[in-house]
């Protein structure tokens, strides 16, 4: 059974944590007196929010980590030990994603947004749970609606989102007995910078707008649900009238969902065609 927290005092990680959601959820757990480390693969990007942080009153420590790489994230947690002595929350929160067709889309793209999605989750993950286990941690997954329902022209970020969920979904099951909770968060669509440095199909960034289906969830709206469901010790929180109905629909309406979310997005391919 997942537990009732409240983070006062609690050492919180959050990768990506520089900038969109991420710097929101950093702000949210800080608001709560929790202490931060900031793990972002841009360091300058970092800093800035660390001292905003830091002149309200919180304790945060910014540091460079590239979630591809596992030895980098063995060596950012182990910074993190040092400086605070323990972690209670890790955010897997780092992500890209790429919008393009399949068929348009190069096979090191895919690999590319497994890398940081999947591996660095789980590379993060792996570092940080001896601690984690030591304090009955939390570890929050961040996921996305397309790693519960179909997601058109974004094959390889869908499939990275659906490996998250199985991962972590599982996790949860091995981790329970020794207090450790998980909890999956699936976010729709958000304004964060994520839609303008999405990949195209040869790994450049995408200059075709991005089309979207229903409102654009803000940052901080989506930090604030989640550290709802943080504390409340929920294990799976679905985000967005649109993403719970997508939740719905895929399951039990596939066919008719396919038809309807094809019908949303179609358009944003054909446009990155017509810019070519």
């Amino acid at each position: 059974m997942a537990h009732r927290r409240d983070f006062a005092g609690r050492i919180v990680i959050v990768t990506g944590g520089g900038s969109g959601l991420g710097a929101a959820y950093a702000r949210r757990f800080a608001r709560a007196g929790a202490k931060l480390a900031l793990l972002d693969l841009d360091l300058e990007r970092a800093e800035p929010l660390r001292a905003g942080l830091e002149r309200d009153g919180s304790e945060c420590l910014a540091l460079r980590c590239d979630v591809r790489d596992e030895s980098a994230c063995r060596v950012a947690i182990a910074a993190v030990l040092e400086r605070f002595g323990g972690v209670d929350v890790l955010v897997n929160n780092a992500g890209i994603t790429h919008r393009s067709a399949f068929v348009e889309t190069e096979t090191a793209v895919f690999r590319r947004v497994m890398d940081v999605n999947f591996f660095g989750s789980l590379h993060c993950t792996k570092a940080a749970l001896p601690a984690l286990l030591a304090r009955r941690g939390l570890v929050i997954a961040v996921s996305s609606i397309a790693g519960v329902a179909p997601l058109y022209g974004r094959t390889g970020y869908a499939a990275s989102k659906h490996a998250v969920q199985g991962l972590f979904s599982s996790l949860r099951s091995e981790l329970a007995p020794h207090g450790v909770d998980v909890l999956i968060v699936c976010p729709g669509f958000t304004a964060t910078g994520i839609a303008t440095a999405a990949l195209g199909g040869d790994g450049s960034v995408t200059s075709h707008p991005q089309s979207t289906v229903g409102a654009l969830a803000t940052p901080e709206s989506v930090a604030e649900a989640v550290f709802r469901a943080a504390s409340a010790g929920r294990s799976l929180l679905v985000l967005s009238a649109a993403g719970k109905a997508a939740f719905l629909l895929s399951r039990l309406w596939p066919a008719l969902y396919d038809r309807l979310m094809a019908g949303s997005l179609r358009k944003e391919l054909a446009r990155s065609r017509d810019l070519r």
